[in-house]
């Protein structure tokens, strides 16, 4: 299934709307069109006009096969570096835009501090394209799942902020011209 597929809801489906960010239901039956797919995460249309997030452990219900695991953890056996953080960080999407959050501009800041033993802290700020965005913690959840997943991260502390304000210009040429602009 592409997005743009339409479906019928096999079962009850616990879902997040979107922009809001607000945990409901969806039941068995109700028809939704497929508008993005990420593997672990699609977003979907109702017919009544209001956008939601269906976790990959749910695909069933759109007629989908759930993901066998989560975003894969870089298999690198070079010593740990930033860009493996990086490189996670690009697999959490914007359920709203077909881009990931990296080339969306939205990570400010990704500092890692090493702790003792051999593991590390990662400390990183981010943003919403709007303020009123109630999708900010369940992109926060993406990314502290994704990056605790890595060998020797220890902790993950996510901030989500809104100073300076997202603006498109922070956007990646590659996110640009996806999008059209």
């Amino acid at each position: 299934m592409n997005a743009g597929s339409h479906a019928n809801l096999t079962r009850t489906c616990e879902v997040i709307e979107i922009p809001s960010g607000t945990v409901s239901t969806l039941a068995e039956g109700t028809p939704v069109r497929i508008m993005q797919s990420r593997g672990d995460s699609y977003t979907v249309w109702t017919d009544y006009g209001q956008m939601y997030r269906i976790d990959g452990k749910d695909a069933d219900a759109i007629g989908l096969q759930p993901p066998t695991e989560k975003a894969p953890v870089p298999q690198d056996t070079r010593e740990f570096n930033e860009n493996m953080v990086w490189d996670l960080l690009k697999t959490v999407y914007d359920p709203e835009i077909p881009v990931n959050i990296v080339d969306l501009g939205l990570i400010y800041s990704c500092k890692i501090t090493p702790l003792e033993q051999d593991s590390r802290k990662v400390d990183i700020q981010m943003s919403m394209t709007a303020p009123g965005c109630g999708m900010g913690n369940v992109l926060k959840a993406d990314v502290e799942g994704r990056i605790s997943r890595l060998p020797s991260i220890k902790e993950v502390h996510v901030e989500v902020v809104f100073d300076p304000p997202w603006d498109m210009s922070r956007m990646s040429e590659a996110a640009r011209l996806q999008l059209g602009f």
